[in-house]
């Protein structure tokens, strides 16, 4: 994969110690799949900072509130969670309710029920859209909104998928933990907007090829999920299979004079 010459030069300064690279967020992606192996993706809008026009799945940064021990938690305990990741507690705490507050606040979708043994049927009504909204502003802390409408967070509807952290030329980097859950029975998406102009469902072959025919644009790390994904017939599959989570930071080297970037 061939990269804009602009990071030719950040590139270089990095390889000889004069530039350090930014930080890398906290981040958390979520795969949302139907069980006819349909994946959820949203095309970012052209005038975005970070990933321009490329189809996404939900995902985005943890916000410092996203580790409030107040939230009402179900499923692995914050300690597997942790193990699973291979981090800290308290950035599993952020990472696993980021995935599911940024799942809601792109989708649509909740994985929360009023119980552990529970998940909300609809999330299409004004009032949900009023907290959905109120969330993407930070008005409203993803703690208070469960708590106001007594929700516990499902994580056990969670699976760790994937670790990759964006490039250290790269002006903005996220350190991202991807996740896959199961679009909840009664629950559907909605064209939501926001960072958004376009969603659609996708087998994960049609994407490819889509993308290997330049009618749609993916993230190195979309494309390599969806390759993964392929070798699944049905959703149970994937959330069956056996994963070992280790980072993978794509590196980018100089070959005459023009920058690449090497999975």
């Amino acid at each position: 994969m061939t990269l804009p010459d602009q990071l030719l030069d950040r590139a270089r300064a990095i390889a000889a110690g004069t530039l350090e690279p930014v930080p890398a967020k906290d981040a958390a992606t979520v795969v949302l799949l139907r069980d006819d192996m349909h994946v959820y993706l949203l095309r970012r809008k052209a005038t975005m900072a970070f990933a321009a026009g490329a189809y996404v799945f939900p995902g985005g940064s943890v916000d410092p509130r996203d580790t409030d021990h107040a939230i009402a938690w179900a499923g692995p305990s914050v300690q597997q969670w942790a193990s699973v990741l291979r981090s800290d507690e308290a950035t599993a705490r952020g990472l696993v309710c980021a995935a599911v507050r940024e799942t809601f606040e792109e989708s649509g979708v909740l994985l929360a029920g009023l119980s552990e043994d529970e998940v909300v049927a609809d999330t299409t009504g004004d009032d949900w859209e009023a907290d959905r909204l109120a969330l993407i502003d930070r008005s409203l802390a993803f703690a208070d909104f469960l708590a106001k409408r007594g929700l516990v967070l499902r994580t056990d509807l969670l699976k760790a998928w994937a670790h990759w952290i964006t490039p250290d030329v790269e002006t903005r980097r996220f350190d991202t933990r991807f996740f896959v859950a199961a679009l909840p029975y009664g629950q559907r998406t909605r064209d939501v907007g926001g960072e958004a102009d376009k969603v659609v469902w996708q087998r994960p072959q049609e994407a490819l090829e889509l993308a290997d025919d330049g009618k749609i644009f993916l993230m190195p790390p979309t494309y390599v999920t969806l390759q993964e994904l392929t070798a699944y017939a049905q959703a149970e599959e994937v959330f069956a299979a056996e994963r070992e989570i280790t980072p993978i930071q794509p590196r980018v080297i100089e070959v005459d004079g023009e920058v690449k970037l090497v999975l």
